[in-house]
């Protein structure tokens, strides 16, 4: 029953989860060194992913092709950067609305999300936020962004709860751009000593759960022993508007002497049903030792 497709940087549906050996990919000579905060399918084994230190504003295009039998990435391909002109804004989230064939990308230095078109041209038009969400710290405002097909609907929320609140404000968006349902999730308590923690992303499944990708990373003086623990959970938005999580995945990454396997994930993604993609963002391979880490797994 399984089947070789190539897909982007992942696909396949029904291969055991044993064949997938759920390891960290880089691409070095075909990724150039940057801070990669969150990518998105736009078909055709295509992605569209977002740089925060980007030159400007707009998005990379990047293809890849994998073995969907051993489960791993077998080529990978940057296609360009597509910019709107524009100033770099921050950007830490970027989703695909297939009804209008646009991308929708989340600043955090200006908590705003823009539609683009596939040429990385604004449209002009952009989610209508919520005044508390503007207003948000730039250092901590909106990370995240994602869209659900079936649900017609957006999400978005910020890095860290808004100052006065203990909750986080997960923000949905109907497809006319108009702010629709506000949900509350409550982040895992802030561990000791951690330098950087808080939700980095959102991933809208297939089957109708919303992915919360929360991390904390410690970083010591000398950089050794560096790690980053990162929590993947599941909530189901719906008629209650206090979501309850539910732990899908646990990865814990460090930095030493002879592993240099950490890895800050910023973006994550669903390219099939039951499949996540993940990237995470190496600082630009800060000193020549952080990577720009891919990494495939089974949900």
């Amino acid at each position: 029953m399984m089947g070789r497709t190539i897909v982007i940087v992942i696909a396949v549906l029904l291969v055991p989860l044993s064949l997938f050996s759920q390891r960290f990919q880089k691409f070095p000579r075909q990724i150039p060194a940057g801070n990669y905060s969150g990518l998105c399918a736009i078909g055709n084994d295509c992605y569209a992913v977002v740089n925060d230190k980007s030159d400007g504003d707009g998005f990379y295009v990047m293809r890849m092709k994998m073995d969907t039998v051993r489960g791993r990435i077998t080529d990978a391909e940057l296609l360009g950067f597509r910019s709107s002109g524009l100033a770099n804004r921050d950007a830490e989230g970027i989703c695909y609305c297939p009804s209008s064939n646009t991308l929708f990308i989340a600043g955090e230095r200006d908590n705003e999300v823009y539609e683009y078109d596939m040429d990385g041209r604004r449209t002009g038009r952009r989610l209508a936020m919520p005044e508390m969400f503007r207003k948000a710290n730039a250092n901590y405002g909106l990370e995240s962004l994602t869209y659900d097909r079936g649900r017609h609907l957006f999400f978005t929320t910020t890095e860290h709860p808004l100052d006065g609140d203990s909750l986080l404000r997960i923000q949905s968006f109907t497809d006319d751009l108009l702010p629709a349902r506000q949900y509350f999730y409550r982040p895992d308590a802030r561990m000791a000593k951690v330098r950087l923690w808080g939700v980095s992303e959102l991933c809208a499944l297939r089957d109708g759960r919303l992915l919360v990708v929360e991390r904390q990373v410690r970083i010591p003086k000398l950089k050794l022993g560096a790690q980053c623990i990162v929590r993947i959970y599941a909530v189901n938005p719906g008629d209650s508007a206090n979501l309850e999580k539910t732990l899908v995945r646990e990865i814990k990454t460090r930095l030493t002497l002879t592993r240099r396997k950490f890895a800050n994930i910023e973006g994550l993604t669903e390219p099939l049903p039951g499949l996540l993609l993940m990237v995470a963002d190496s600082q630009d391979q800060y000193k020549g030792v952080l990577r720009d880490w891919f990494l495939l797994m089974k949900e």
